[in-house]
């Protein structure tokens, strides 16, 4: 999955794809580099950030949106990141097929009905608090299985409400409201996540916990980084790398599924 952010403030690439041109090319640019699903959003989610109206993402999305599905090969697919429903709905009326959502429906009971309606799979996702306030001090007893436990339970909620158990992604939220302690035990325990037996999507890319790891400080550095965490999910069942750097990305996932899957037992 390749990130398209069209905002101003996104912590590593805001800013740089205002123009639809651009935006258009960059998107083109990831299909070609391997991505499968181009992820498209409106409004940034880094830590701090303060929230965009419907109205607003809805002017930065759409028509990139409708450019894209005419441009896109017809086997990638186009992905809206929002958590509000009028917004999603607009996205898959101009060509989008799946919801990424990271209040996991909270912020907007609507988006769940949606999802049901369209029958197109959403993405939930886990975080603590919201936005402004996730990175402030938070705390858990113990985070892979609270985590976790929050996933199944939206993941039941969304089903009594019509979605289909087949259109349901998860993700623990690598940074939502999360220590690097924290980031660090979700990536050794993926396997708790995959055994859910929803498809599990992994957005660990340029994440600020690596940086400290790596002592690097400019994020469009952390791609090797980022490598790192997607050839991990992938040893862990992982099936969906959300990333801003596809080419690198993708050759680390093709090798470490190889290395996995195709290695055989003979030596």
């Amino acid at each position: 999955m390749g990130i398209l952010n069209l905002t101003p403030d996104s912590f590593s690439d805001g800013g740089l794809f205002q123009s639809p041109e651009a935006a258009i090319r960059h998107a083109l640019t990831m299909a070609g580099e391997g991505a499968d699903i181009i992820d498209i959003g409106g409004e940034s989610t880094r830590p701090g950030s303060e929230r965009v109206t419907a109205d607003e993402q809805k002017s930065r999305v759409i028509d990139i949106i409708t450019g894209l599905h005419a441009g896109l090969p017809e086997q990638v697919r186009i992905s809206i990141d929002t958590t509000l429903a009028t917004v999603a709905e607009a996205a898959l009326d101009a060509g989008a097929a799946m919801i990424n959502d990271v209040s996991a429906g909270r912020d907007d009971p609507e988006m769940i009905s949606l999802a049901a309606e369209r029958q197109c799979p959403i993405i939930l996702m886990h975080m603590l608090g919201d936005p402004h306030t996730m990175q402030n001090n938070p705390v858990y007893s113990n985070a892979v299985e609270e985590i976790r436990a929050f996933l199944l339970e939206r993941a039941e909620l969304v089903q009594s409400k019509g979605v289909d158990g087949n259109n349901i992604i998860i993700d623990p939220g690598i940074g939502f409201g999360k220590t690097k302690q924290h980031n660090l035990q979700i990536m050794n325990n993926l396997h708790r996540f995959v055994d859910t037996g929803f498809p599990v999507l992994l957005g660990a890319s340029r994440k600020r916990f690596m940086g400290s790891i790596c002592a690097e400080t400019e994020f469009n550095q952390l791609v090797g980084a980022t490598c790192a965490t997607t050839a991990t999910g992938i040893n862990a069942g992982v099936r969906i790398f959300r990333v801003h750097d596809v080419r690198a990305n993708r050759q680390a996932a093709d090798v470490a599924w190889a290395i996995r899957y195709q290695a055989g037992t003979t030596g």
